[in-house]
């Protein structure tokens, strides 16, 4: 029997499974965290002399450690995560299927006996404020102190989370172990009827922290579906107006589409006196309040990044919260003990390590750190933090964005005509792929919602959901489309991006009030140009007028693919999508 140490909590619901799941792995110890900072001290030790994390220079970068992954085990596995229910049409075309029977099976044989010679950690963790009637427990065993260590950061974990749950049974059971990082026993699984998720193979942080994707969005967005809400792979971020007042906004990009950046936006010189408060960069839940608006909460407590592309340039908050307690994953060390990566401040290192460890210099045909290279981080170290994060009740929404990465066809922006219409931009987003999961890079793929890898039961019947909502919020908010990423022929970038997004926000903003100037076009109202001009932006007015057109013809041609994409869900596509689809066509004939 295995030996156990922290304090066993007085939840029998919570002991009895612990003990069942410790059973088929047979560690060696189990140690329940409770998320002090004498218990963080002491893993972080056991961390370094495991070689799970690499100290970095502490004078330079206090609290600060590098961990590098297996080379197998760099990013999200899409084709080893799997939705287990007991009818494969439960689970759609957008997600991979195993029945629950089988697929428990399947992974208990790899789990078994799995964690000998090692420590079962139990972390109870609480996604969404102290106290809101929005938030869930999950608890999650790992034979990964690393896995601990970014799960303290990117979760209210410990005392607080059991301290919620009280003597119930309603919480996500999460166990995971790497076991042995073999590719080919390698599953992701959920199990939303049980409100389970088993993990075994891998220790990435998309695969392995399993209260980020697949709590905060796969399970949660069927619980959603279940109890009237949404969880949503969204931004939130209140933006400050120069006279005081705080409109909030959620914003659903893909991975390394600008959300973080856009989350902790730095206004520009030409607009003094606004401000940005960042609640969060990546997962929202929102429920309709009393008074029929959406209120959103983050539940999580940090931030999980893309550090290739961060810089001052980009993201200067982020540069500026990097500096302390942070776990660096998969970047180059420099010879100095400090990190780097390519977008990095400082110029390439003559010498330093690359993500694997081995010796990396500017000639090097390899890059220094991996592309999917990630930083963890607590959400109260970024300067622009905003302390509306703690609200149980969450923050009122006025404006929700679908952002992808488009060289060419998608405008800057557009707003939708109504909240079906605004569901259908949702539906039909699409993007260029990145480096946050494996697979090629720069193919244009379908990725509605920013939800593809990410929700947790048929993607039709998950519209359906979305378009439900509007009979429950009698204020929704506006549904916009944004585009950064338009290129010339030439390929030049044609809108400056990073802090002069605001002024798109701003129009977003004018727009969820009734006011703003906008064009009404086939595919949704788009700003007059002069409504995106403004002190100290640098941009012709044939790039203006370029970036708010908008190409019929090209858009014709869109409708085919997207009556394609439609056709996957058969009768699962809800009717208002079909409205919306012919409605756009008949605009583009007129």
């Amino acid at each position: 029997m295995s030996k156990s140490a922290g304090t066993t909590p007085s939840n029998a619901h919570v002991v009895k499974w612990v003990q069942e799941m410790a059973a088929m792995c047979r560690p060696e110890e189990i140690f329940w965290c409770d998320g002090s900072e004498a218990e963080k001290e002491n893993l972080t030790r056991v961390a370094v002399e495991t070689g799970d994390l690499m100290p970095l220079n502490q004078q330079a970068l206090p609290g600060c450690y590098l961990h590098r992954s297996a080379l197998n085990d760099v990013a999200r596995t899409e084709n080893l995560t799997f939705v287990c229910t007991e009818e494969k049409e439960e689970a759609g075309p957008n997600n991979n299927w195993m029945p629950p029977a089988e697929s428990y099976d399947r992974l208990a044989k790899i789990f078994s006996g799995s964690m000998r010679g090692r420590t079962l950690y139990v972390i109870p963790f609480l996604m969404g404020p102290a106290g809101s009637p929005f938030s869930k427990v999950g608890i999650q065993i790992t034979d990964s102190v690393y896995v601990v260590l970014n799960m303290r950061l990117m979760t209210r974990m410990g005392e607080m989370a059991l301290d919620h749950l009280g003597g119930s049974d309603d919480f996500t059971r999460c166990l995971h172990s790497k076991a042995d990082l073999d590719m080919e026993r390698r599953f992701i699984c959920h199990y939303p009827q049980d409100n389970t998720i088993w993990s075994v193979g891998s220790g990435y942080g998309g695969n392995a922290l399993l209260a980020k994707k697949c709590l905060a969005l796969r399970i949660a967005s069927k619980l959603g579906q279940r109890e009237g809400w949404l969880a949503e792979h969204m931004m939130v971020v209140g933006v400050e107006s120069p006279d005081g007042e705080i409109n909030y906004i959620c914003g659903a990009f893909p991975s390394a589409c600008g959300k973080t950046n856009l989350a902790m936006l730095v206004p520009p010189a030409g607009m003094k006196g606004w401000k940005i408060h960042t609640l969060g960069d990546d997962i929202a839940w929102l429920r309709v309040g009393a008074d029929g608006r959406l209120w959103a909460i983050n539940p999580e407590a940090g931030f999980f990044g893309v550090a290739p592309g961060t810089g001052s340039k980009t993201n200067p908050n982020a540069m500026a919260m990097l500096k302390k307690d942070t776990i660096f994953t998969n970047v180059a060390l420099r010879s100095d003990g400090t990190v780097w990566w390519e977008g990095h401040d400082d110029p390439p290192p003559n010498h330093a390590q690359d993500w694997r460890g081995k010796p990396w210099d500017p000639n090097s045909r390899n890059t220094a750190a991996h592309a999917n290279s990630r930083f963890t981080v607590s959400l109260k170290q970024c300067p622009t933090y905003s302390s509306e994060w703690e609200k149980p009740q969450g923050v009122p929404i006025s404006a929700i964005l679908f952002g992808g990465r488009r060289q060419k066809l998608v405008p800057l922006v557009f707003q939708s005509f109504s909240w079906q219409h605004g569901t259908f931009l949702g539906a039909t987003l699409a993007s260029e792929t990145t480096a946050a999961a494996t697979g090629d890079v720069g193919v244009v793929r379908r990725d509605p919602m920013a939800m593809l890898p990410f929700c947790g039961y048929n993607m039709g019947d998950y519209w359906a959901h979305w378009l439900s909502m509007a009979k429950r919020a009698t204020n929704p908010p506006k549904v916009f489309r944004v585009n950064w990423f338009q290129r010339s022929d030439q390929g030049k970038f044609l809108w400056p991006g990073f802090g002069e997004n605001l002024r798109v926000l701003h129009w977003v903003i004018e727009r969820s009030k009734g006011a703003g100037q906008a064009q009404e076009t086939p595919i949704g109202y788009v700003p007059k140009v002069a409504s995106l001009r403004g002190e100290g932006v640098k941009i012709s007015q044939a790039d203006l007028d370029q970036l708010v057109a908008v190409d019929r013809n090209g858009w014709k041609q869109n409708l085919k693919s997207q009556s394609e994409y439609f056709d996957k869900f058969g009768d699962h596509l809800p009717a208002g999508i079909k409205e919306e689809h012919k409605a756009l066509a008949d605009r583009l004939k007129a």
